[in-house]
Protein backbone atom coordinates (compact mmCIF):
# COMPACT_ATOMS: atom_id res chain seq x y z
CA UNK A 1 0.00 0.00 0.00
CA UNK A 2 1.38 3.11 -1.53
CA UNK A 3 1.86 6.13 1.36
CA UNK A 4 -0.11 9.47 0.86
CA UNK A 5 2.35 12.30 -0.72
CA UNK A 6 2.26 14.14 2.39
CA UNK A 7 3.06 11.30 4.65
CA UNK A 8 5.57 10.55 2.27
CA UNK A 9 7.46 14.24 2.55
CA UNK A 10 7.62 13.91 6.38
CA UNK A 11 9.50 10.76 6.39
CA UNK A 12 11.72 12.43 4.01
CA UNK A 13 12.14 15.35 6.72
CA UNK A 14 12.70 13.06 9.35
CA UNK A 15 15.59 11.69 7.78
CA UNK A 16 18.70 11.10 9.75
CA UNK A 17 21.28 13.49 9.24
CA UNK A 18 23.92 11.35 9.84
CA UNK A 19 22.80 9.97 6.25
CA UNK A 20 24.52 13.55 4.62
CA UNK A 21 27.70 13.07 3.97
CA UNK A 22 29.02 16.52 4.05
CA UNK A 23 27.05 17.10 7.74
CA UNK A 24 28.89 13.49 8.40
CA UNK A 25 32.12 14.96 7.27
CA UNK A 26 31.67 18.13 9.55
CA UNK A 27 30.72 16.01 12.70
CA UNK A 28 34.24 14.61 12.19
CA UNK A 29 36.03 17.65 11.84
CA UNK A 30 36.83 18.31 15.46
CA UNK A 31 36.94 21.87 16.71
CA UNK A 32 41.13 20.55 17.80
CA UNK A 33 41.37 19.12 14.14
CA UNK A 34 40.41 22.42 13.14
CA UNK A 35 42.66 24.38 14.80
CA UNK A 36 45.83 22.22 14.06
CA UNK A 37 45.13 21.88 10.54
CA UNK A 38 43.58 25.93 10.37
CA UNK A 39 44.74 27.99 7.33
CA UNK A 40 46.51 30.05 9.32
CA UNK A 41 48.70 30.09 11.87
CA UNK A 42 47.90 29.83 15.79
CA UNK A 43 49.97 30.35 18.91
CA UNK A 44 49.45 30.44 22.71
CA UNK A 45 52.14 31.90 24.58
CA UNK A 46 52.22 32.81 28.22
CA UNK A 47 52.39 36.24 29.54
CA UNK A 48 56.32 35.64 29.32
CA UNK A 49 56.12 35.08 25.86
CA UNK A 50 56.66 30.88 26.63
CA UNK A 51 55.05 29.35 24.02
CA UNK A 52 52.19 27.02 25.08
CA UNK A 53 50.76 26.11 22.11
CA UNK A 54 51.34 26.30 18.53
CA UNK A 55 49.14 24.19 15.84
CA UNK A 56 51.11 22.01 13.10
CA UNK A 57 50.38 24.58 10.20
CA UNK A 58 52.68 27.69 11.61
CA UNK A 59 55.23 24.26 12.76
CA UNK A 60 54.97 22.89 8.95
CA UNK A 61 55.56 26.92 7.99
CA UNK A 62 58.49 27.40 10.32
CA UNK A 63 59.98 24.27 9.92
CA UNK A 64 60.13 22.67 13.41
CA UNK A 65 58.91 20.29 15.66
CA UNK A 66 56.45 21.13 18.34
CA UNK A 67 58.58 19.27 20.78
CA UNK A 68 61.02 21.66 19.89
CA UNK A 69 59.09 24.72 20.88
CA UNK A 70 56.69 24.10 23.31
CA UNK A 71 57.97 25.09 26.61
CA UNK A 72 61.30 25.35 25.24
CA UNK A 73 61.21 29.04 23.42
CA UNK A 74 59.75 32.62 23.56
CA UNK A 75 57.59 33.98 20.75
CA UNK A 76 60.16 36.13 20.01
CA UNK A 77 62.77 33.85 19.10
CA UNK A 78 60.71 32.86 16.48
CA UNK A 79 61.31 36.41 15.40
CA UNK A 80 63.88 38.22 12.85
CA UNK A 81 65.52 40.83 14.23
CA UNK A 82 64.15 44.00 13.20
CA UNK A 83 60.66 41.92 13.97
CA UNK A 84 61.89 41.50 17.64
CA UNK A 85 62.95 45.13 18.18
CA UNK A 86 59.62 46.32 16.73
CA UNK A 87 57.82 43.90 19.29
CA UNK A 88 59.58 44.70 21.96
CA UNK A 89 59.22 48.54 21.66
CA UNK A 90 55.85 48.74 20.22
CA UNK A 91 53.75 45.65 20.21
CA UNK A 92 54.30 44.45 23.96
CA UNK A 93 53.48 47.55 25.32
CA UNK A 94 50.23 47.51 23.24
CA UNK A 95 49.28 44.16 24.43
CA UNK A 96 49.97 45.69 28.28
CA UNK A 97 47.91 48.73 27.60
CA UNK A 98 45.09 47.63 24.81
CA UNK A 99 45.28 44.36 25.29
CA UNK A 100 45.43 43.54 21.67
CA UNK A 101 47.12 44.41 18.68
CA UNK A 102 45.94 43.85 14.56
CA UNK A 103 47.60 43.25 11.46
CA UNK A 104 50.99 43.73 12.67
CA UNK A 105 53.40 43.21 9.35
CA UNK A 106 56.56 41.19 11.27
CA UNK A 107 59.16 38.39 9.78
CA UNK A 108 59.31 35.06 11.44
CA UNK A 109 62.61 33.25 10.97
CA UNK A 110 62.38 29.64 10.37
CA UNK A 111 64.58 26.43 11.14
CA UNK A 112 66.51 26.61 7.84
CA UNK A 113 67.35 30.68 8.67
CA UNK A 114 64.97 32.21 6.02
CA UNK A 115 62.43 34.33 6.46
CA UNK A 116 58.55 34.41 6.37
CA UNK A 117 56.42 37.73 6.37
CA UNK A 118 53.37 36.84 8.25
CA UNK A 119 50.75 39.62 9.38
CA UNK A 120 50.43 39.08 13.30
CA UNK A 121 47.09 39.94 15.29
CA UNK A 122 47.12 39.14 19.16
CA UNK A 123 44.47 39.02 22.34
CA UNK A 124 45.32 38.70 25.75
CA UNK A 125 43.14 36.12 27.21
CA UNK A 126 42.19 37.18 30.97
CA UNK A 127 40.97 34.97 33.82
CA UNK A 128 37.79 35.86 35.96
CA UNK A 129 39.61 37.54 38.19
CA UNK A 130 40.59 39.91 35.38
CA UNK A 131 44.50 38.95 35.50
CA UNK A 132 46.06 38.12 31.66
CA UNK A 133 46.44 34.52 31.45
CA UNK A 134 47.59 34.17 27.65
CA UNK A 135 48.65 35.78 24.88
CA UNK A 136 46.68 34.31 21.64
CA UNK A 137 48.00 35.06 18.13
CA UNK A 138 46.61 34.34 14.80
CA UNK A 139 49.71 34.29 11.92
CA UNK A 140 48.77 34.63 8.64
CA UNK A 141 51.04 34.10 5.98
CA UNK A 142 52.01 37.11 4.17
CA UNK A 143 54.87 36.05 1.32
CA UNK A 144 52.20 36.57 -1.47
CA UNK A 145 51.30 39.89 -0.40
CA UNK A 146 55.25 41.01 0.39
CA UNK A 147 56.03 39.73 -3.08
CA UNK A 148 53.95 41.75 -4.60
CA UNK A 149 54.62 44.77 -2.61
CA UNK A 150 57.83 44.49 -3.49
CA UNK A 151 57.25 43.99 -7.18
CA UNK A 152 54.85 47.15 -7.06
CA UNK A 153 57.91 48.80 -5.33
CA UNK A 154 60.15 48.07 -7.97
CA UNK A 155 57.76 49.13 -10.60
CA UNK A 156 57.35 52.34 -8.63
CA UNK A 157 61.39 52.93 -8.83
CA UNK A 158 61.40 51.83 -12.25
CA UNK A 159 58.66 54.67 -13.05
CA UNK A 160 60.21 57.14 -10.72
CA UNK A 161 64.05 56.60 -12.94
CA UNK A 162 62.00 57.26 -16.21
CA UNK A 163 60.20 60.37 -14.73
CA UNK A 164 63.87 61.96 -13.42
CA UNK A 165 65.50 61.09 -17.07
CA UNK A 166 62.25 62.87 -18.52
CA UNK A 167 62.34 65.43 -16.29
CA UNK A 168 66.45 65.66 -17.11
CA UNK A 169 65.47 65.73 -21.17
CA UNK A 170 63.09 68.58 -20.19
CA UNK A 171 65.31 70.48 -18.65
CA UNK A 172 68.20 70.09 -21.15
CA UNK A 173 65.99 70.91 -24.02
CA UNK A 174 64.63 74.12 -22.08
CA UNK A 175 68.02 75.14 -21.45
CA UNK A 176 69.47 74.66 -25.13
CA UNK A 177 65.94 77.17 -26.79
CA UNK A 178 66.77 79.96 -23.85
CA UNK A 179 70.51 81.30 -24.27
CA UNK A 180 72.18 80.52 -21.40
CA UNK A 181 73.08 84.24 -20.23
CA UNK A 182 72.45 87.61 -21.95
CA UNK A 183 75.07 89.04 -23.72
CA UNK A 184 76.63 92.58 -22.15
CA UNK A 185 75.48 95.44 -24.39
CA UNK A 186 77.74 98.55 -24.01
CA UNK A 187 76.08 101.50 -21.97
CA UNK A 188 73.07 99.71 -21.81
CA UNK A 189 71.14 97.32 -18.65
CA UNK A 190 69.43 93.81 -19.57
CA UNK A 191 67.89 91.68 -17.45
CA UNK A 192 65.75 88.07 -18.36
CA UNK A 193 63.34 85.93 -16.54
CA UNK A 194 61.74 82.60 -17.46
CA UNK A 195 59.33 80.56 -15.75
CA UNK A 196 58.29 77.22 -16.93
CA UNK A 197 54.44 75.97 -15.99
CA UNK A 198 55.30 72.36 -16.28
CA UNK A 199 58.77 70.71 -15.14
CA UNK A 200 57.55 67.62 -17.17
CA UNK A 201 56.94 69.61 -20.56
CA UNK A 202 59.46 71.92 -22.67
CA UNK A 203 57.37 75.58 -22.39
CA UNK A 204 56.65 77.42 -25.53
CA UNK A 205 58.36 80.67 -24.53
CA UNK A 206 61.25 81.98 -25.69
CA UNK A 207 63.84 84.91 -25.96
CA UNK A 208 67.31 85.82 -26.90
CA UNK A 209 69.45 88.94 -27.45
CA UNK A 210 72.47 89.06 -29.74
CA UNK A 211 75.10 90.95 -31.73
CA UNK A 212 74.06 92.22 -35.61
CA UNK A 213 77.10 94.33 -36.12
CA UNK A 214 79.70 96.17 -33.55
CA UNK A 215 77.49 98.68 -32.89
CA UNK A 216 73.33 97.11 -33.41
CA UNK A 217 72.65 94.32 -31.33
CA UNK A 218 69.13 92.14 -32.36
CA UNK A 219 66.27 90.71 -29.24
CA UNK A 220 63.54 88.79 -29.76
CA UNK A 221 60.70 87.68 -27.39
CA UNK A 222 58.17 85.06 -28.54
CA UNK A 223 55.18 82.73 -27.83
CA UNK A 224 54.85 79.29 -29.57
CA UNK A 225 51.53 77.48 -29.20
CA UNK A 226 51.29 74.62 -27.44
CA UNK A 227 54.12 72.91 -25.34
CA UNK A 228 56.10 69.25 -24.87
CA UNK A 229 58.26 68.15 -28.32
CA UNK A 230 56.68 69.22 -30.70
CA UNK A 231 56.54 73.15 -29.32
CA UNK A 232 60.21 73.07 -28.57
CA UNK A 233 61.01 71.44 -32.37
CA UNK A 234 58.79 75.23 -33.81
CA UNK A 235 60.57 76.78 -31.10
CA UNK A 236 63.95 75.64 -32.15
CA UNK A 237 63.24 76.88 -35.43
CA UNK A 238 61.44 80.29 -34.82
CA UNK A 239 64.67 80.86 -33.12
CA UNK A 240 67.62 80.00 -35.19
CA UNK A 241 65.58 81.35 -38.17
CA UNK A 242 65.06 84.48 -36.67
CA UNK A 243 68.65 84.91 -36.04
CA UNK A 244 70.33 83.64 -39.42
CA UNK A 245 67.08 86.08 -41.32
CA UNK A 246 68.95 89.05 -39.11
CA UNK A 247 72.33 88.45 -40.50
CA UNK A 248 70.86 88.93 -44.18
CA UNK A 249 68.35 91.50 -43.47
CA UNK A 250 68.01 93.24 -39.66
CA UNK A 251 64.35 95.02 -40.65
CA UNK A 252 61.64 93.71 -38.15
CA UNK A 253 59.42 93.33 -40.58
CA UNK A 254 61.84 91.57 -43.29
CA UNK A 255 62.92 89.30 -40.10
CA UNK A 256 59.25 88.02 -39.26
CA UNK A 257 57.88 87.62 -42.85
CA UNK A 258 61.04 85.51 -43.55
CA UNK A 259 60.05 82.97 -39.85
CA UNK A 260 56.34 83.33 -41.39
CA UNK A 261 57.47 81.63 -44.53
CA UNK A 262 59.65 79.22 -42.63
CA UNK A 263 57.31 77.95 -40.21
CA UNK A 264 54.37 77.96 -43.09
CA UNK A 265 56.42 75.59 -44.99
CA UNK A 266 57.59 73.68 -41.99
CA UNK A 267 54.45 73.36 -40.04
CA UNK A 268 51.61 73.04 -43.03
CA UNK A 269 50.36 69.99 -42.05
CA UNK A 270 48.71 68.00 -38.86
CA UNK A 271 47.84 70.73 -36.19
CA UNK A 272 48.43 73.89 -36.61
CA UNK A 273 51.32 75.82 -35.52
CA UNK A 274 51.79 79.11 -35.04
CA UNK A 275 53.79 81.35 -32.72
CA UNK A 276 53.25 85.28 -31.15
CA UNK A 277 57.00 87.34 -31.32
CA UNK A 278 58.03 90.84 -31.48
CA UNK A 279 61.52 91.03 -33.03
CA UNK A 280 63.22 94.38 -32.98
CA UNK A 281 67.36 96.07 -33.51
CA UNK A 282 68.69 98.29 -30.72
CA UNK A 283 71.36 100.95 -31.50
CA UNK A 284 72.98 102.19 -28.60
CA UNK A 285 73.66 106.09 -28.58
CA UNK A 286 75.35 109.14 -27.04
CA UNK A 287 71.97 110.27 -25.79
CA UNK A 288 70.31 106.79 -25.53
CA UNK A 289 69.24 104.06 -27.86
CA UNK A 290 67.28 103.65 -30.94
CA UNK A 291 64.94 100.82 -31.32
CA UNK A 292 63.27 99.56 -34.65
CA UNK A 293 60.57 96.66 -33.99
CA UNK A 294 58.18 94.75 -34.96
CA UNK A 295 55.39 92.68 -33.79
CA UNK A 296 53.16 89.78 -35.20
CA UNK A 297 50.11 89.15 -32.74
CA UNK A 298 52.33 89.73 -29.43
CA UNK A 299 51.45 91.90 -26.39
CA UNK A 300 52.95 95.10 -26.80
CA UNK A 301 56.12 96.13 -25.27
CA UNK A 302 56.09 98.72 -22.04
CA UNK A 303 58.56 101.94 -21.75
CA UNK A 304 58.77 103.00 -18.71
CA UNK A 305 60.56 106.19 -19.07
CA UNK A 306 62.95 108.08 -16.63
CA UNK A 307 59.91 110.04 -15.12
CA UNK A 308 58.01 107.37 -13.69
CA UNK A 309 55.37 107.38 -16.68
CA UNK A 310 54.68 104.36 -18.72
CA UNK A 311 53.87 103.90 -22.53
CA UNK A 312 52.45 101.15 -24.85
CA UNK A 313 54.16 100.34 -28.00
CA UNK A 314 51.54 99.38 -30.00
CA UNK A 315 51.96 97.93 -33.37
CA UNK A 316 48.57 97.49 -34.41
CA UNK A 317 47.79 94.70 -37.72
CA UNK A 318 50.76 92.49 -37.10
CA UNK A 319 49.16 89.10 -37.30
CA UNK A 320 49.76 85.84 -36.05
CA UNK A 321 53.53 84.17 -37.04
CA UNK A 322 53.25 80.94 -39.28
CA UNK A 323 49.16 81.20 -39.27
CA UNK A 324 48.86 82.94 -42.95
CA UNK A 325 51.61 82.45 -45.82
CA UNK A 326 50.48 86.36 -46.55
CA UNK A 327 50.67 87.66 -42.99
CA UNK A 328 51.29 91.37 -42.54
CA UNK A 329 53.51 92.85 -39.33
CA UNK A 330 53.47 95.95 -38.10
CA UNK A 331 57.01 97.76 -37.42
CA UNK A 332 57.31 100.58 -34.80
CA UNK A 333 60.47 102.98 -34.20
CA UNK A 334 61.18 104.10 -30.67
CA UNK A 335 64.14 106.03 -28.62
CA UNK A 336 64.98 105.54 -25.03
CA UNK A 337 66.84 107.81 -23.62
CA UNK A 338 68.80 107.96 -19.87
CA UNK A 339 66.66 106.02 -17.32
CA UNK A 340 64.34 104.89 -19.70
CA UNK A 341 63.45 100.89 -19.94
CA UNK A 342 61.28 98.87 -22.28
CA UNK A 343 59.71 95.37 -21.14
CA UNK A 344 58.68 92.19 -23.37
CA UNK A 345 56.83 89.78 -21.99
CA UNK A 346 54.81 86.90 -22.85
CA UNK A 347 51.06 86.49 -22.30
CA UNK A 348 52.03 83.82 -19.02
CA UNK A 349 52.40 86.69 -16.79
CA UNK A 350 48.92 88.52 -17.31
CA UNK A 351 47.55 85.30 -17.60
CA UNK A 352 48.70 84.50 -13.99
CA UNK A 353 45.87 83.78 -11.22
CA UNK A 354 45.94 86.32 -8.78
CA UNK A 355 43.30 85.35 -6.65
CA UNK A 356 41.27 81.69 -7.66
CA UNK A 357 40.17 81.84 -10.91
CA UNK A 358 40.88 85.81 -11.18
CA UNK A 359 43.78 86.67 -13.65
CA UNK A 360 46.32 89.62 -13.23
CA UNK A 361 45.43 90.89 -16.66
CA UNK A 362 47.12 93.67 -18.75
CA UNK A 363 45.44 96.76 -17.14
CA UNK A 364 46.61 95.50 -13.19
CA UNK A 365 50.17 94.69 -15.05
CA UNK A 366 50.39 98.49 -16.14
CA UNK A 367 49.26 99.20 -12.45
CA UNK A 368 51.83 97.43 -10.98
CA UNK A 369 54.67 98.75 -13.10
CA UNK A 370 52.98 102.90 -12.87
CA UNK A 371 53.97 101.94 -8.54
CA UNK A 372 57.58 101.35 -9.47
CA UNK A 373 58.03 104.22 -10.90
CA UNK A 374 61.77 105.30 -12.93
CA UNK A 375 62.87 101.24 -12.59
CA UNK A 376 66.23 99.80 -14.31
CA UNK A 377 66.12 96.32 -16.51
CA UNK A 378 67.00 94.44 -13.37
CA UNK A 379 65.51 95.38 -10.62
CA UNK A 380 61.93 95.66 -13.05
CA UNK A 381 62.54 91.63 -13.88
CA UNK A 382 63.26 91.19 -9.89
CA UNK A 383 60.22 93.44 -8.80
CA UNK A 384 57.72 91.50 -11.86
CA UNK A 385 59.03 88.03 -10.74
CA UNK A 386 58.46 88.73 -7.09
CA UNK A 387 54.79 89.84 -7.58
CA UNK A 388 54.35 86.34 -9.62
CA UNK A 389 55.92 84.52 -6.81
CA UNK A 390 52.69 86.01 -4.60
CA UNK A 391 50.27 84.59 -7.15
CA UNK A 392 48.44 81.80 -6.62
CA UNK A 393 48.61 79.95 -9.67
CA UNK A 394 50.70 80.52 -12.86
CA UNK A 395 49.40 78.08 -15.28
CA UNK A 396 51.52 79.18 -18.80
CA UNK A 397 55.31 79.86 -19.55
CA UNK A 398 56.17 83.17 -18.54
CA UNK A 399 58.80 84.94 -20.22
CA UNK A 400 60.89 88.61 -19.69
CA UNK A 401 63.18 90.53 -21.09
CA UNK A 402 63.68 93.73 -20.02
CA UNK A 403 66.64 96.44 -21.20
CA UNK A 404 67.31 99.67 -20.67
CA UNK A 405 69.48 103.17 -20.64
CA UNK A 406 71.26 103.70 -17.11
CA UNK A 407 69.88 107.25 -15.66
CA UNK A 408 73.61 108.49 -16.28
CA UNK A 409 76.20 107.09 -18.81
CA UNK A 410 79.69 107.71 -20.64
CA UNK A 411 78.54 108.36 -24.44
Amino acid sequence: MMCPQGEADHRDGERSPNADPVFSAMLEDSAEDLYDHAPCGYLSTLMDGTIAKINSTLVGWLGYEQSELIGRRTFTDLLAVGARIYYETHMAPMLAMHGQVNGLALDLRCADGTRLPVLVTSVVKCGSDGTAQLIRTTIFDARERRAYEQELLRARQAAERERERALTLAATLQRSLLPSELPAVPGMQVAAYYHPASVDEVGGDFYDMFPLTPDTWGFFLGDVCGKGAEAAVMTSSARYTMRAAAVYDPDPQAVLAHLNTVLCREFHTGTPRFCTVVYGSMRPTPTGATLTLAAGGHPPPVVIRADGTTEVIETPGGMLVGALPEAVFAARAVHLGPGDTVLLYSDGLTEARVRGRERLGEERLYEFIDTLGPVAAPALVTALTGMLAGFDDVDDDTALLAFGVPPTRSA
